[in-house]
Parts: C-alpha cells; sequence; structure tokens
C-alpha cells in the first residue's frame, strides 16, 4: 500500500524581462507570448509504501525542496497530480508557519491544530513539547529572538510530539547543534521503528545512509536514479565532479566510474605485512592498501585519494598522496601503497578511490571508481562494539 503517488509532475514558472509583458500576455488571450518558461521538475513519477524510508538527493536546484512543498500541498504542480495518506508532518524551511511576532507557545497551538490538534490535545503534550526543544524560557518569548537553532528545536518538537503516519523534512536538521541532531535522529528511528514513513531531503550522506533504505537522486529536475542508497550514493558522487559530465559517468550493479581519464586506475589489492593479497583481515592487522594507476596526460598535481566505507556506506577512513607530500607527476605506470593499521571494528567494508586535481575530485576529476574491492574485518580474541577498535587497558585501585 502506497502512502505517497507522485503521477506525472511537472513544475514550471514564468519569467518576464519587463513588469508590463505579464498584462501584455494576459490581455492576448494567449496569443502573445511574452515570457520564458522554466521548468523546476520534469513529468515526475514515483510511490512511497507504508514504512520506507526514502532520501533525495540532488545538487542545488535539482528541484527537491519544490518536490517536497508540492508533495505537503504548500505549492500546486504546473501538472500531473500527488496523493498523501494518513497524518502528515513536515518540517520544511526553517521556521515556517511560525509568526515572528507570537511567542514560541503561542506558535506550538497554531501550528498543532494545522497537524489536526486540538486546544486540549495541545495543551497535555505542551510539557513534553517544551521539554524536547530545551528552549527553557524563551518559550514565551517572540520567534523573532530565537536563533535558527531554537526555531528548528522548537519546529522539530512540534512535528514530532504525536507521531506521524509520513514525516517529511527538509534539511531542516542540518541547522541544529551536534547533540540535538543526534537528539532527533533517534526520535526519528523510534518513529522509523513504530511505522512510520520517512522522506528526507538532505546534503547529508551518512544521514541517507544510516536511516534510508531507498534514495531517489534528482538532476535538472528528473529523476536520474531510484534504488538502494549506497548505490545512488556513488552515482550522487560521480555527479558532484564538475568535469564529469553525462559521457563520463558509467554505472554498472550500482558501481559508478567517471571521469575525463586523464589518468586512470587499473587495479586494486590489499597485501599483508608479509606480502600476501589478502580480503580478510584481523582487527589491529597492518596492511597495505594497493593500487596500480596509470598517468597519461596530468602534468601537475595528480593526487591519488581512497575512502574506506562500511557496509551502509558511511566514510570510516580516507586519506590520499597530496597528505604525504607525494608528487606523481611523471607518466606512466605506478603502484601506490597506504600501509596503515586496520584498528576498525568488525564488519564488511568496501574501498573506492579517486585520481584527481589536487585537493579534491570536485575541481577536476580523472577518475573515480567505487567498489573497487571489498574486505572482512574480524576479532577474534578482541571484545568490543563499535566501528573502531581503540587499545586499551583496565586496571583496578585501591582506593
Amino acid at each position: 500500500m502506497n502512502i505517497i503517488s507522485v503521477q506525472k509532475i511537472t513544475k514550471f514558472y514564468k519569467t518576464y524581462a519587463k513588469n508590463n509583458h505579464r498584462l501584455l500576455e494576459w490581455m492576448s488571450f494567449g496569443n502573445k507570448k511574452y515570457s520564458n518558461r522554466i521548468n523546476i521538475l520534469n513529468d515526475i513519477s514515483f510511490n512511497v509504501g507504508v514504512g520506507e524510508s526514502v532520501g533525495i538527493l540532488g545538487m542545488n536546484g535539482a528541484g527537491k525542496s519544490t518536490l517536497l512543498k508540492i508533495i505537503t500541498g504548500t505549492t500546486m504542480p504546473s501538472s500531473g497530480s500527488v496523493s498523501v495518506r494518513g497524518r502528515v508532518a513536515a518540517l520544511l524551511e526553517l521556521g515556517m508557519g511560525f509568526h515572528p511576532d507570537f511567542s514560541g507557545r503561542d506558535n506550538v497551538y497554531m501550528s498543532g491544530q494545522l497537524l489536526g490538534l486540538n486546544t486540549e490535545q495541545i495543551k497535555e503534550l505542551m510539557p513534553s513539547i517544551e521539554e524536547f526543544s530545551e528552549i527553557g524560557k524563551y518559550i514565551d518569548q517572540p520567534v523573532r529572538t530565537y536563533s535558527s537553532g531554537m526555531q528548528v528545536r522548537l519546529a522539530f518538537a512540534v512535528a514530532t510530539a504525536v507521531r506521524p503516519e509520513l514525516l517529511i523534512i527538509d534539511e531542516a536538521l542540518s541547522v541544529g547543534d551536534a547533540y540535538f541532531q543526534a537528539k532527533s535522529f533517534n526520535k526519528i528511528r523510534e518513529f522509523k521503528a513504530q511505522g512510520t514513513t520517512l522522506l528526507i531531503v538532505s546534503h547529508d550522506q551518512a544521514a541517507i545512509a544510516n536511516i534510508c533504505t531507498r534514495a531517489i537522486l534528482l538532476d535538472k529536475g528528473s529523476i536520474v536514479a531510484d534504488g538502494l542508497p549506497t548505490d545512488v550514493l556513488n552515482l550522487y558522487n560521480a555527479k558532484l565532479s564538475k568535469t564529469a559530465d553525462e559521457s563520463e559517468i558509467i554505472v554498472n550493479d550500482g558501481k559508478s566510474e567517471s571521469g575525463n581519464k586523464k589518468a586512470i586506475i587499473n587495479s586494486f589489492y590489499i597485501e599483508s605485512e608479509t606480502g600476501e593479497k589478502i580480503d580478510t583481515l584481523v582487527t589491529g592487522d597492518k596492511c597495505s592498501i594497493c593500487f596500480k594507476i596509470f598517468n597519461k596526460h596530468v602534468t601537475k598535481g595528480l593526487t591519488l585519494g581512497f575512502h574506506i566505507r562500511d557496509r551502509l556506506g558511511n566514510i570510516v577512513f580516507g586519506t590520499n598522496t597530496l597528505a604525504h607530500k607525494i608528487e606523481m607527476d611523471d607518466y606512466g605506470e605506478k603502484l601506490i601503497k597506504f600501509t596503515l593499521q586496520m584498528n576498525i571494528g568488525v564488519g564488511e567494508y568496501s574501498v573506492s578511490a579517486a585520481l584527481h586535481k589536487e585537493h579534491n575530485h570536485y575541481e577536476e576529476c580523472y577518475h573515480w571508481k567505487d567498489g573497487l574491492g571489498t574486505f572482512t574485518v574480524i576479532a577474534p580474541g578482541k571484545i568490543f562494539v563499535g566501528s573502531a577498535w581503540l587499545d586499551n587497558q583496565c586496571v583496578i585501585e585501591e582506593l
């Protein structure tokens, strides 16, 4: 059963070179055009099932926020239809719906009524809203005196005072401090476990990877990918490179490869201290991450960087040759080894790498490859939890 159904949504705006052109076009009854049409969304269709957790990704201007506004009903589509079922709570633009001259408490009552709660229900929920938002005495001060962090604290506390059937969030949580972000994501996870459907727009790839079971990538108003978060994030990272046009991006089995191929990554493997190629490591072992590359045309600033990612796509560790002050601008084939102590937790990991210009792949990417290889970490004899192994001792001292 679908809780959201988006069918062939298109959204466009008209722009006019002169103020009177709008009136002239209207008076011509459509016979003369004085406007230019700017498409924000192009024929968007997808469904979200009950209990799904969907992340929406895309660069600035891709149409993400416009899509959420159409789904929540604050903006109408130019064509197409949207169907949404159940109780909906939405956090879109920061402070949206709050009146700056009213107190936080007054705004809680107004926002609560918009969510379908009556005065008695809001009164009963007020103590928990105050407790969760943690804004103290400011609850009775005008909202215009609030910091951006205080506004998002109160907005989130109101939106989640009663578990919604559908929770929609558009980047709002990126404003709060680290403590409140962690608190909010814990609440989101609780709702998810209880069956709430989530629709989240965020540039925070870790949040998408950890919370969502599905991701949708928008590019220039169209859906270009819809699938597992790790696969969609791989394509998103490829598109972040300014030099990666459509002809330079290859997607195979969810793994992305992109770049202008002025230099290429030929192969990857992991080597033990004894020189043996391995794919299983013990926590704390020393090993070498090895890459064979070929420099065809780069004369200056060639850098090789890599990431180790966990099964959810979170970056556990990454570094590059620039950090080690290694120059490799001469042409030809090279073997590059990064030797490190694998002080990471038990699990499955993957390695992605990129050849790029100087500090990062956004300026110019020569060759980016996701999922070059995988390896497994085991920890016989070590008892711990978490993503990292920290060498530790425990002693008892008499007092």
